[in-house]
């Protein structure tokens, strides 16, 4: 009797879906990324998902498929683990890469389609959010990929790289035929609801790059909203993340 109660018990745990962070690997022209995907303890497949797409900053670039869950929202994530009724898709930057590039957002682009699959994820609330490198990843993709995702969340990035790291601009930032690229970044995120967030005294990304692009937002008349924290340094992302109305607020955006 014991025997077949844990037989029992095992067959009724095999069905039960992973939770938590789980390890993941996609491949792509040959290479292959390690990523990881946050699943909510409450998981369940017979419904559709929320699924965001997190960019890490510079210093967790690595091939670990670790580090980018120790900074931004995977922290966010274990400090109030309730808060995140999303399936959260973490993948990793190479150590001498950045977001901007177009086989980076390649990889993070197959890591979301591959977890949407594999964890049931609903299209029409798909949000894709950054920070540091990753908020300029986040704004150079807002104008890459129109119409793909349902909110942005780019915390302390920008349109021009700072002044010690000038290339890390966005693609629209290194077009000569773009005369303006926070005004041409606004056009194309379009009526996208973007939420920008910035610390007033970061000194590794000017919080001036996220106040020109509320501007170019206000005159191009988009649905925005955009937080600035005095006194605040880079790190913005830890009280970004905690705020209480973020989760809501992603959570009211759709696609259709």
């Amino acid at each position: 009797m014991v025997v077949l109660l844990s037989l029992s018990a095992a067959t009724a745990f095999a069905r039960k879906h992973e939770t938590g962070f789980l390890d993941r690997t996609v491949s792509l022209n040959r290479e292959s990324y390690r990523y990881q995907v946050y699943v909510p303890r409450d998981f369940d497949s017979k419904k559709k998902w929320p699924v965001i797409l997190f960019l890490h900053g510079a210093g967790e670039r690595n091939d670990d498929g670790l580090q980018q869950t120790d900074v931004g929202i995977g922290h966010a994530i274990r400090v109030n683990v309730s808060r995140f009724p999303f399936i959260v898709v973490m993948p990793q930057c190479r150590k001498d890469r950045r977001w901007i590039h177009a086989d980076m957002q390649a990889q993070a682009m197959a890591a979301l389609e591959q977890s949407i699959k594999e964890f049931h994820g609903d299209r029409d609330r798909l949000y894709l959010t950054g920070l540091s490198m990753g908020g300029y990843g986040t704004w150079d993709m807002t104008a890459k990929y129109p119409g793909k995702f349902a909110a942005y969340v780019p915390i302390c990035g920008g349109i021009y790289g700072p002044a010690k790291v000038p290339d890390a601009r966005v693609g629209l930032a290194a077009d000569p035929s773009v005369a303006d690229p926070y005004a041409e970044t606004a056009k194309r995120i379009g009526s996208t609801p973007i939420w920008i967030f910035h610390g007033a005294a970061d000194d590794t990304v000017p919080v001036e790059e996220s106040r020109k692009m509320a501007q170019a937002l206000e005159v191009a008349k988009a649905n925005f909203h955009y937080t600035e924290y005095p006194g605040v340094g880079h790190n913005a992302w830890d009280k970004a993340y905690a705020e209480p109305e973020l989760i809501p607020w992603l959570l009211a955006q759709h696609l259709h």
